[in-house]
């Protein structure tokens, strides 16, 4: 995923035209989730906005379209939103669940509300829980049509939104909630209406991810498990593909209940050499945002790696010990913007610091580097001598295959476990090497001795490395190619 430019945020797909709506998706790749304006050519609704509404505001400017709507289909757990900033900004109704209890004013709807945002918009409100068990869904009609389900977590491309967000304790209820719900969109809707999930693009919100741009209710009949399989069957699959979900949603839900002002995206304090020392000294994080080859080929010792390139926001949220301090170093100011606007769509409103420019001008002491291998390399290695090699892939990806001998820390769980790391030559490696690079970065500020390989897992049976394939029974226990 490539660095975007700060000001003009990508938008996921082409808008959706017809006689008089135009739909027009705003997408957040790095979170992998989608907002939408939807408008007549006069005035305009929105579904569930990310926290920087400049995102949302501009293509409304551009259409010359007003605001009048805004509607959120649950308490979100992976962003912030923006739906209480963007509806004071406008004017705009801001409708929520009269169920959900919220510390902020809003128009309150629920299951069977109608309402009329202009002659040619309206929004039929549907309880689809499941997600959550206030979750809502909402039905565009275009002139008593119905066009359109703008279904949230609810009903995603191929998948649902995943029950267990709410903890264990509710899962088993949210899940058959959740097949319910996509039952009854099945049922009351015709097969011609649009799906548009704010979820299913990479979010962990997902119980599993789609290639799909656009569907349709008649498309999932046909090819969503929800809407293929017996409930029995559903819920059993469904359950056994969760896996862990990143740290930072526990902090969401409360955000999001207690009603976010919009953001302070104004440029934080630049830092010198000798002001990072300090910062970095007193425990706080300094995170260099450059992609992993030039933070290997030379960074300011004790930083810590979280490319632009990647799902920056989605891993340091989910590592970062939450209040923690953070200094960005990126080498544009740009770079610096971007970072800031991510984080505050999860909450980390203001970076304690910046510096841009490049390692020689954030440390006064000699650069680290970092060792960069591929699987190919590995097993020339272990043919001589041995090394310990540590996966910090989840645990379903290791589930389905893993290379034989190696040790198991999923990356989230490596800073509460890194006195479980051997001493000695470490080679450390995840599916494509993201991952791998932030591992590497915590384990060098841990003083210990690192190779990154940065190479697809795929390749590794190609390698020769003894990898180890799930068998039939999904045991792990069948040798795969490369054995």
């Amino acid at each position: 995923m490539s660095v975007t430019d700060v000001t003009t945020p990508p938008v996921a797909a082409e808008p959706t035209t017809g006689p008089d709506v135009t739909i027009v998706p705003i997408d957040t790749p790095t979170l992998g989730d989608r907002s939408y304006l939807v408008h007549d050519g006069r005035v305009a609704l929105v579904i569930d906005p990310q926290r920087d509404i400049d995102r949302v505001l501009e293509p409304a400017r551009a259409a010359g379209v007003r605001i009048t709507h805004v509607f959120e289909t649950h308490i979100h757990n992976d962003y912030v939103t923006g739906g209480l900033a963007l509806a004071r900004a406008t004017g705009a109704a801001y409708h929520v669940n009269a169920a959900d209890p919220v510390r902020y004013e809003r128009t309150p709807v629920g299951d069977g509300d109608v309402i009329d945002v202009s002659p040619a918009l309206r929004i039929r409100v549907m309880s689809t829980p499941g997600h959550t068990y206030t979750h809502l869904s909402y039905v565009l009609e275009e002139h008593g049509r119905r066009t359109a389900v703008f279904s949230g977590g609810s009903l995603l491309f191929g998948s649902t939104g995943r029950p267990d967000l709410l903890g264990p304790d509710h899962t088993h209820d949210l899940v058959r909630h959740q097949y319910a719900s996509a039952q009854r969109l099945a049922a009351e809707l015709p097969d011609h209406a649009k799906v548009m999930p704010t979820h299913g693009f990479g979010s962990f919100c997902s119980a599993t991810q789609s290639e799909a741009a656009a569907s349709t209710i008649g498309a999932e009949k046909r090819s969503n498990p929800v809407l293929t399989q017996d409930e029995q069957h559903y819920v059993a699959d469904l359950l056994a593909g969760l896996d862990a979900y990143p740290a930072y949603y526990a902090q969401m839900g409360p955000a999001n209940s207690a009603g976010p002002a919009a953001p302070d995206l104004s440029p934080p304090q630049l830092a010198d050499a000798a002001e990072l020392r300090r910062r970095l000294e007193n425990g706080e994080w300094l995170v260099d945002l450059r992609d992993r080859t030039a933070f290997a080929a030379g960074h300011a010792p004790g930083t810590l790696n979280f490319g632009l390139d990647g799902s920056f926001a989605t891993y340091l949220g989910w590592l970062i010990p939450w209040g923690t301090p953070v200094t960005l170093l990126g080498e544009t100011a740009d770079q610096v913007a971007l970072a800031q606007r991510e984080l505050v769509r999860i909450g980390i409103d203001r970076p304690a610091a910046a510096a841009t420019g490049g390692p020689h001008q954030w440390t006064d002491q000699p650069l680290r580097t970092v060792e960069r291998a591929t699987f190919a390399d590995l097993a020339h290695v272990r043919h001589h001598r041995p090394v310990t090699v540590l996966d910090v892939r989840r645990t379903l990806e290791r589930a389905g295959s893993r290379i034989d001998g190696t040790i198991h820390i999923p990356l989230h769980e490596l800073l509460r476990r890194i006195d479980e790391v051997p001493a000695g030559e470490l080679w450390v490696h995840c599916a494509a090497g993201y991952r791998a690079s932030v591992a590497t970065s915590i384990l060098l500020a841990n003083g210990h001795r690192v190779v990154a390989v940065d190479d697809d897992y795929a390749n590794a049976a190609a390698a020769g490395l003894p990898v180890i394939d799930a068998g039939p029974d999904g045991d792990g226990s069948t040798p795969g190619s490369g054995a």
